[in-house]
């Protein structure tokens, strides 16, 4: 069993007190920012609850789990389409009444059922309007959690009807130490934790592969094609080559925000259009990263952002930063 970050650790024991005090209902919406492991907590207090708490049970759980084959456990996630030739983009109605079906059944290894959807947000319209109905009719004994790292694209119904647990970025400190603790240096744990925002499950998934590098290359195509010296269809190419377009999208997407904050944080002293231009570019960068799973053309898609990008980041003629 890994050990869970601190983080990771208060969220799980602010759940197992909310529990242990009987208030635990059968819905509830883990939320916070990607990268920070809401899903272990989530699977660790499923082993848990499908034991009944008791500890020779627990171990008995814990790998079938780990390994997606534990009766009692129902996680409704992406699937393939129809020709199987890649993953849906949303959680549709038919996995829902799907699931409808599932906690209906009587419990095989206990008294409790657990159902998991990761990522909650991804839920269509008619894949909400489905899961309401398990919502407003539970059952004793089932147990439906959602795990969304963008808690604000589900309709008000359903937030209203979980409760929350909410995942927090931790202290700069314990950050840094955690990464330190896995064994990152000292300096590169610091430039990839101020990279992602704070957020210390990000920036050791960058650390632990080639993210940080291919961050340091995304600013240099944005800096080179704001400056003029690339050409956003070339680097369009190039960037939807490989299988790191998302990613690519990704860091793109932070590093447009992080100059909408820095422009706005210079006390008023810069262009409010083109401030408004890089928040929307932003969003778009955002919407790009959902096209690029879906049957459009990426080179298109990604043309069309960097172009945009191109016109969005430049001054306007005759105004400057001011600064």
């Amino acid at each position: 069993m890994s050990v869970l970050a601190p983080w990771q650790q208060r969220a799980h024991d602010q759940a197992m007190a909310t529990l242990a005090a009987g208030r635990l209902g059968h819905a509830l919406l883990f939320s916070g920012p990607a990268g920070l492991g809401k899903r272990a907590v989530v699977e660790r207090l499923a082993a848990y609850v499908l034991s009944g708490g008791e500890a020779t049970a627990e171990a008995r759980n814990r790998p079938l789990i780990a390994a997606g084959t534990h009766p009692d456990l129902h996680v409704v996630s992406f699937v393939p389409n129809k020709e199987g030739t890649r993953l849906r983009t949303e959680i549709v109605i038919e996995q829902i009444r799907e699931l409808g079906q599932q906690l209906a059944l009587t419990p095989q290894y206990g008294q409790a059922q657990v159902a998991i959807i990761d990522p909650a947000d991804a839920l269509n319209t008619a894949g909400c309007n489905a899961l309401l109905k398990t919502l407003e009719e539970p059952a004793p004994g089932r147990y439906l959690w959602l795990v969304s790292a963008r808690p604000g694209r589900l309709p008000a119904t359903i937030r209203s009807r979980c409760q929350r647990l909410e995942f927090r970025l931790p202290p700069r400190d314990e950050a840094l130490g955690w990464l330190q603790g896995q064994g990152h240096a000292p300096a590169a744990a610091a430039e990839a934790l101020e990279a992602a925002q704070g957020n210390p499950g990000l920036a050791g998934e960058w650390l632990r592969g080639d993210g940080l590098a291919l961050r340091r290359d995304v600013v240099a195509d944005l800096a080179a094609m704001e400056a003029g010296r690339a050409d956003p269809l070339e680097a369009a190419l190039r960037w939807t080559g490989d299988e790191q377009a998302g990613e690519r999208l990704r860091h793109a997407a932070e590093h447009a925000l992080e100059r909408v904050r820095g422009q706005a944080g210079d006390g008023g002293l810069t262009d409010p259009d083109r401030l408004h231009k890089l928040a929307t570019w932003f969003d778009a960068a955002n919407r790009a990263r959902e096209l690029l799973r879906s049957t459009v053309r990426a080179d298109l898609v990604m043309a069309d952002l960097l172009l945009a990008w191109r016109d969005a980041s430049r001054p306007q003629a005759g105004k400057g930063d001011n600064r």
